[in-house]
């Protein structure tokens, strides 16, 4: 508790931090860069006001307030914080429905929706929930801009034409109210505002040294002033109030107005602070600053709190005036600040030429500006990867046209849920074969399997919402070869296991039993087998069915499947140690080999050590080696004879019934075969080398080569 307490006094004293650790030297770089940043944003603030359907005062205001609280208490040197195209169309479709556009109530909403928003996003930040923005996936937000661009362009076709349409009829209302009024569309308006876009468009490849949209606002009015294109009908913006923002009277306690809007509060919060933050991330890329997304979260949140205090509406992080203080050479978060205060002098001090600025030069403005939210190149990436993703694109900017802004968020945020829990809860589960050249595992793609032993990639979380999906596919996988009693799970992939998945492999575990095999485990990560020792599961499967990769199709295959059915009855070759063993057919007529149960040893056995002092004794027994012949001649125990496990099987031994017998063969395997044969052929005094001639080998006997 006290390491938290401590943890929000440090979020909010990052002013104190900024001012006191401020460079010496920097305020000239940082002062030029901040006049830089505000000759852009005079008219954004201007022009976004009028898109949320605001006086054009409170845009100043809200330019002035948040650029400076945005700066003193955000995490990025470069993040500038104000009016954005985003916010404003987002402002206008929450508060629309409630009330008359530009009424004082609809202004006093404005500000309380500032302040909602803020405190979501404050609060987000205290409570270090950054990871929530996470939700809203690249394809939510690039559809979601991609629709409000388009939204912004048809709201714009009303001052440009001079002819009246609701600010909520969205694009289809819009187009259709205008195509209406058509012949009452104003000329010089029009003109005005398709040189705006001209201009705007074509002016950097002139010079990038003035921001286009201030040199085309700049010289449009001029020419309207000039031809006193006023006096034709041309609407300007008006004379503005003078003096600094007022503290503006908010409905605080009007509960039922704040349940109207918090829904709306919420989805500004959201995607401005996706915006906020991808914003600062990518110029970071460039500055190599490091970032505290959860402080970031704060500055969002006070900057909008204090703009809704002094009678401003909701703002985010803009792109274009973020990346503009990095190439003007900014330092510190001050540079921003000093925009803020930038935008409120040049306001009082070009009041009346601000005033004579033409509605359509604004329009057309926000229209180019509005056409560069649309990436078509991010959108056409989206299009071309997964369907997933293009079809959340899809339904969110389809959503973003027909829908109200807040209910399109919510649209994508819920379908990136959907798609992520649907693609989680269907992990792949395949079944691998090593490549040609055995390097790599691969899905097997119809080639023939082994028919004992499954190898399975389970390439996925195994949680509650994965099992059906998993144990489904591996029950499929085991079905196509019934024979396949062995089961190796190849769980690298495997981050998290919860106990409905330990539970399934438990249960998979079982079926393989009763079958008389078994399932195996490796590439196990340490939190899932950690989980796996908390419920007991580790210690029931046993340690040594937890393999290492290296070593498991080696371990597998000499000590615990069946060797005789690697010989007679398999023709395929699956694993390199398939080669090792030579592939003989039994005679015609000869009964098919059965699988031999787990485990199972019908005769007693002996240790090497044991063999050995039997041998040397007065009564040595009758080593019989049941491996191919050709391996009986690369080496074997003295006094052995060769006896090929197909012999036993098909009767074609003379093997005495009195004596002692002692089967012996690589790994133990076989000699189980033989042994299982030679009782039902009606032998009793037998016995079998333990750990076969691997485990002689280690105990450094005598071996004749």
């Amino acid at each position: 508790m006290v390491g938290y307490l401590r943890t929000i006094t440090t979020l909010l004293l990052q002013p104190i931090r900024l001012l006191g650790s401020y460079p010496s030297g920097a305020w000239r770089v940082d002062l030029l860069a901040g006049v830089t940043v505000g000759l852009v944003l005079l008219p954004q603030a201007l022009a976004f006001s009028l898109l949320a359907g605001l006086p054009v005062a409170m845009g100043l205001y809200t330019a002035f307030v948040t650029a400076i609280i945005g700066a003193l208490w955000g995490s990025s040197s470069h993040l500038h914080s104000g009016p954005t195209n985003t916010a404003a169309i987002l402002t206008l479709s929450v508060l629309a429905p409630f009330f008359a556009v530009g009424s004082p109530e609809f202004l006093a909403a404005a500000g309380l929706l500032a302040v909602l928003s803020g405190l979501i996003r404050l609060l987000m930040g205290l409570a270090h929930l950054g990871l929530l923005v996470n939700f809203v996936s690249d394809a939510v937000a690039v559809g979601f801009t991609a629709g409000a661009g388009l939204l912004i362009i048809s709201n714009q076709l009303g001052p440009i034409l001079r002819v009246h349409i609701t600010p909520t009829a969205g694009v289809l209302g819009t187009l259709g109210a205008a195509f209406s009024q058509w012949a009452t569309v104003h000329a010089p308006s029009l003109l005005l505002g398709l040189g705006t876009i001209l201009f705007i468009t074509f002016w950097p490849r002139v010079t990038r040294r003035v921001p286009s949209v201030l040199a085309g606002v700049a010289l449009l009015s001029l020419m309207a002033w000039l031809f006193d294109l006023e006096g034709y009908g041309v609407r300007n913006l008006g004379a503005l109030p003078a003096g600094l923002p007022p503290l503006a009277s908010l409905p605080f306690f009007d509960l039922e107005l704040i349940g109207h809007l918090i829904n709306g509060a919420l989805a500004i919060a959201l995607i401005g602070l996706v915006e906020a933050v991808a914003i600062a991330r990518a110029v970071a890329g460039h500055s190599r600053q490091r970032l505290d997304s959860n402080q970031e979260f704060v500055g969002q949140g006070m900057a909008n709190i204090a703009a809704g205090l002094f009678s401003g509406f909701p703002a985010s992080g803009s792109f274009n005036r973020s990346a503009l203080s990095y190439q003007a050479g900014a330092q510190t978060a001050l540079a921003n600040a000093f925009s803020g205060v930038f935008v409120l002098v040049a306001a009082f001090a070009l009041n009346t030429l601000i005033a004579r600025i033409p509605l359509a030069v604004l329009a057309g403005a926000l229209a180019v500006t509005a056409w560069g939210m649309i990436d078509r190149e991010r959108m056409a990436q989206i299009w071309r990867g997964a369907r997933g993703e293009a079809l959340i694109m899809t339904v969110t900017f389809g959503a973003t046209l027909l829908l109200p802004l807040q209910f399109a968020i919510l649209t994508g945020v819920l379908m990136s849920l959907a798609y992520y829990l649907l693609r989680t809860s269907t992990p792949r589960v395949d079944a691998v074969l090593p490549d040609p050249e055995f390097q790599h595992w691969e899905p097997h793609n119809g080639r023939p399997q082994c028919p004992q032993l499954a190898v399975v990639d389970v390439l996925g979380d195994i949680y509650f919402g994965a099992v059906h999906h998993v144990e489904e596919t591996i029950d499929a996988i085991l079905n196509a070869t019934p024979s396949q009693r062995f089961l190796l799970l190849r769980m690298h992939s495997v981050q998290h296991c919860d106990i409905s998945g330990i539970r399934m492999l438990e249960s998979i575990r079982d079926v393989l039993r009763e079958r008389g095999g078994d399932l195996y485990m490796t590439r196990v990560r340490d939190p899932v087998v950690y989980r796996m020792r908390m419920v007991g599961f580790y210690e029931q499967m046993g340690p040594d069915n937890f393999l290492d990769e290296d070593v498991a199709i080696d371990h597998l295959f000499y000590h615990i499947i069946d060797p005789a059915v690697c010989i007679y009855e398999c023709e395929r070759r699956a694993f390199r140690e398939c080669y090792t063993l030579p592939k003989r057919t039994l005679p015609g007529g000869a009964p098919p080999i059965t699988l031999l149960p787990l485990g199972a040893e019908p005769v007693p056995t002996l240790r090497p050590i044991e063999l050995w002092d039997a041998l040397h004794s007065d009564l040595p027994p009758l080593v019989v080696d049941v491996r191919e012949p050709r391996e009986f001649r690369e080496s074997h125990i003295p006094g052995a004879i060769a006896m090929p496990l197909d012999q036993v099987l098909t009767q074609q031994h003379k093997l005495p019934l009195s004596g002692r017998l002692v089967l012996i063969c690589r790994s133990g395997r076989r000699s189980a075969r033989a042994a299982e044969a030679l009782i039902a052929q009606g032998y009793r005094d037998l016995r079998i080398l333990e750990g076969g001639l691997l485990a002689w080998e280690q105990e450094n006997l005598l071996m004749a080569m």
